[in-house]
């Protein structure tokens, strides 16, 4: 179990907000010639760091003894100082974006659409009845992040590739999400919340994973059509590989670290990878 550093690291979402920056340093390299924009990486990162802060702010209660909830209860008021930090930080580097202002709008919008269930008022309850397809939909928030918006921002015309790698990181990130509704499951039925995997049985969600993990491998092998190292495809690989190892177990053990740093961390991984020198 790691020490209190640990915990608040990755229990104050500044490890997931560091994840998302690694993920578009990623499409910088892959896709973008390694094309930097530091404004964009400190928007994301602020963006992040609210939009988890307001997320976790808003969640009081978990039918699974969670070790999170129990240190988000004793640190509500950091929760609170990390949003205001990640709204002040994001509200300044938007500034410095301005002329992507409808692409940055666009992530704003439906990353706060993934948390506006949780809001406690009716209008935002009602959603909680709609939400079915809360998977499909986080997962997308994270491709267009990640993805999407570096591409806007460097202005690089679209090929193949560029669809391919959307097509990989969306299949990959959605595998993982799936576990994380396995985990939610009874949660998210406790709080009226219907996803898609509340109506689907085990094997359903099996199939699903898997469907899932073969649309990623088949669209990232695909990159290589497009000239790029071998090496590079297969650290891609490497995450989709451990998500389905993982599998298994992680439908009957639902520790936070495992959860949060582990299956969090997965999204990011190939990314850090690729940062090793030599490789």
């Amino acid at each position: 179990m790691p020490g209190n550093t640990g915990r608040f690291f990755v229990y104050s979402n500044l490890f997931i907000a560091v994840c998302a920056v690694l993920m578009v340093h990623q499409t910088n390299r892959l896709l973008l010639h390694n094309f930097r924009d530091t404004h964009l990486a400190v928007f994301v990162f602020f963006a992040t760091l609210c939009s988890y802060s307001f997320h976790w702010y808003l969640t009081s209660s978990s039918v699974l003894p969670s070790p999170r909830i129990i240190w988000l209860k004793k640190n509500h008021s950091v929760h609170l100082l990390l949003f205001f930090a990640g709204l002040t930080g994001a509200v300044i580097f938007f500034f410095f974006l301005l002329p992507w202002w409808p692409w940055l709008l666009v992530s704003v919008f439906i990353t706060f659409l993934y948390s506006a269930p949780k809001i406690p008022h009716r209008y935002f309850r009602a959603l909680r009845k709609v939400a079915i397809g809360k998977t499909i939909f986080l997962a997308l928030v994270w491709m267009y992040v990640t993805t999407i918006l570096p591409i806007v921002v460097s202005g690089a015309t679209l090929t193949g590739d560029f669809f391919l790698f959307m097509t990989s990181r969306f299949f990959l990130i959605y595998a993982i999400c799936i576990l994380f509704d396995l985990r939610d499951r009874e949660d998210d039925k406790a709080a009226g919340i219907r996803s898609l995997i509340t109506y689907l049985n085990e094997t359903e969600i099996s199939n699903l994973f898997i469907i899932s993990l073969v649309l990623f491998c088949a669209s990232t092998l695909w990159m290589l059509d497009y000239n790029h190292k071998t090496a590079d495809i297969v650290l891609l690989l490497i995450p989709g590989f451990i998500t389905a190892a993982l599998f298994r177990y992680a439908s009957r053990h639902f520790s936070d670290m495992l959860y949060y740093f582990v299956l969090d961390g997965l999204m990011a991984l190939s990314a850090l990878l690729m940062m090793i020198p030599g490789i």
